[in-house]
């Protein structure tokens, strides 16, 4: 299993469809299952149909693809998306997996003469939006494995799931263009005979690694799911929604395979799951705040369910600072813990910060023994080489910071190491009284592995790649991560201040959140900025430069140029002041759903 291995056949239609092009209809023909099926798009009904290879024009244009997304309707009206290039990264369990790289999105109408202006210029913004998403690093496919469930769940379904085709099987959880599919999944005859409709799963990494220890060859994979319920940006999507999804939900399966015998260990990592934000206002750190008018329980327990129903027991490990702005949001965690009253949900909570400060990283151990028992009692999943099931995970680690990136990663990395140490030796890689941390080469590729991880999920959520994986990386701290941790802190802050919005907007766009409305008289990518996102800024530049001229050009007497200098550094400062007290108004705020009302 090699990570960026390239398709050798993927620019001679092996393993591809052919899409043909008529001013009617779109039609596609899957090239490599030997069926005479041609799905059928009608770009004036959108009605989508079954017909045979015979009934393509010859006059139609073809082209070659590697899958559809599903369609979508924009200003212009329907637009259907498909995968133009794709990258092999690998193999699991024999069956090819592969990256999404380029796609095209299409328009049913052949001309755009049918709008305004204001409309042309509203569907290019939408267009925009989609192609964001699209560029994001971190969709895969496969055509016959189902990636969107871990090797226990596979193994613990019934017979006629397993004959289900992958779309009508897979976790809704992690498929990202399920609202592309809806006309699609409508029609499940549709998606039976043709395998080139493709759920897409945003996968952060998908790390496949072809490892020898003890001259032993086994296959080490590392998979994270990240969820599209309450998908979002940083600062725009925290905490849970009222069905008890958690933002940035991701689901991290740890995969051994051996001698025909797999082993897996999963955890996630989520939001801290009630109701509470922390809107970007130009402050580099902005106070959170827990909502005082919803009744968190509610879904604080819908969140808790769905998660025991998954994944068994639950043992919550709780990151945040015990002190400062955190404070509150680690209080009431643990009080509504408490009030559950579950037995199948245990708490921890692990000031990372204070605990770790100083590079006193050894002290992370202190929370490995902690968790030690925990970790045992769960276990993990292991199926021998005849498909007889060994054990069972009984329950997982549920793991957060604030933003579930940077500390989460670290800690899960320790417990998934933890994990394989258990598994190596039981599989008998390992010998009695080996440590992974002893094998040099393997020691390289898995520290690197849950840092790509960590940059992975970092930069879908936060904009940047994670802090602290000079740690993960080298399992030391060192001067040169501190400077990146700081380079890497500040790009955060001006995307999540200045980007972000229109980030968070291309994501509700694209899964379905927002719908657009052809008949919809005012935009709302239209909305008027107040005057002060003008005025004040402008203000401020022109009242610097005067400052800054003054000292550059004195005036006749020492004092005058004081003066000056002191009215014009007053009026700048001054300005930059209000500028701050007013922040929410100069953020680049999401303009297609309203996040408050969302919360």
């Amino acid at each position: 299993m090699i990570v960026g291995l390239e398709d050798p056949y993927e620019n001679l239609g092996v393993h591809c469809a052919k899409l043909h092009i008529t001013p009617e209809k779109f039609y596609v023909e899957a090239c490599d299952d030997g069926a005479d099926d041609v799905l059928a798009i009608d770009r004036v009904s959108t009605e989508v149909t079954l017909t045979v290879k015979k009934d393509v024009p010859p006059s139609a244009v073809t082209r070659p693809i590697y899958g559809i997304l599903g369609t979508i309707r924009l200003v212009a009206g329907n637009y259907i998306i498909v995968i133009t290039k794709k990258k092999k990264v690998g193999e699991c369990f024999s069956h090819a997996v592969w990256k999404a790289t380029d796609f095209d999105i299409l328009s049913y109408k052949k001309t755009m003469l049918h709008l305004t202006d204001i409309q042309l210029q509203d569907n290019k913004a939408f267009l925009a939006m989609l192609s964001h998403v699209l560029n994001v690093d971190g969709f895969y496919f496969s055509t016959t494995y189902d990636l969107t469930h871990t090797l226990q769940r596979l193994a613990n379904t019934s017979p006629e799931f397993q004959e289900m085709s992958l779309l009508e099987r897979a976790d809704p959880r992690f498929v990202w263009n399920g609202h592309l599919l809806r006309e699609f999944a409508a029609q499940p005859e549709v998606i039976k005979h043709c395998k080139i409709v493709c759920s897409l799963t945003c996968l952060p990494v998908i790390a496949m690694h072809s490892c020898s220890i003890n001259g032993k060859y086994f296959d080490w994979l590392l998979i994270s799911r990240r969820s599209c319920f309450r998908a979002g940006v940083r600062y725009y999507v925290r905490g849970i929604d009222s069905e008890g999804h958690a933002a940035n939900f991701v689901e991290t399966e740890q995969i051994v395979h051996y001698n025909g015998s797999k082993a897996s260990f999963v955890q996630t990592r989520g939001s801290i799951p009630f109701f509470w934000s922390q809107r970007p206002n130009l402050k580099y750190k902005p106070k959170p705040q827990i909502s005082k008018v919803v009744n968190h329980m509610d879904g604080f327990q819908r969140h808790f369910d769905s998660q025991i129903i998954s994944y068994g027991k639950q043992m919550i490990v709780n990151l945040v600072n015990q002190k400062g702005s955190e404070k509150p949001l680690e209080q009431t965690f643990a009080k509504m813990v408490n009030s559950l009253g579950n037995g199948m949900v245990r708490y921890i909570a692990f000031d990372f910060h204070k605990e770790c400060s100083r590079m006193r990283w050894d002290r992370l151990q202190l929370l490995m023994d902690q968790l030690a028992e925990q970790q045992d009692e769960f276990s993990y999943f292991l199926v021998d080489s005849d498909g007889k099931v060994v054990t069972q995970q009984e329950g997982i680690f549920r793991s957060n910071c604030m933003d579930c990136l940077d500390r989460t990663n670290v800690i899960q990395s320790l417990l998934a190491r933890r994990s394989l140490q258990a598994q190596l030796q039981r599989l008998g890689v390992l010998h009695v009284g080996q440590r992974i941390e002893e094998q040099a080469e393997f020691e390289k590729i898995y520290k690197n592995a849950w840092a790509d991880n960590a940059n992975a999920c970092a930069k879908q959520y936060a904009g940047t790649g994670a802090l602290k994986t000079d740690y993960t990386r080298t399992g030391k701290r060192t001067q040169w991560g501190l400077i990146m941790d700081g380079w890497n802190s500040l790009i955060r802050y001006y995307r999540n201040n200045f980007s972000d919005g229109f980030r968070q907007d291309a994501i509700d766009l694209f899964l379905g959140n927002y719908s657009v409305d052809e008949v919809e008289s005012v935009s709302p990518l239209h909305i008027q900025k107040d005057w002060k996102f003008l005025a004040l800024p402008i203000i401020m530049v022109v009242a610097f430069s005067m400052c800054i001229i003054c000292l550059l050009m004195a005036g006749d007497t020492w004092t005058e140029t004081l003066a000056y200098v002191l009215f014009w550094g007053t009026a700048s400062f001054g300005t930059l002041a209000i500028i701050f007290y007013n922040g929410k108004d100069f953020v680049d705020a999401p303009k297609l759903v309203q996040k408050e009302k969302m919360d």
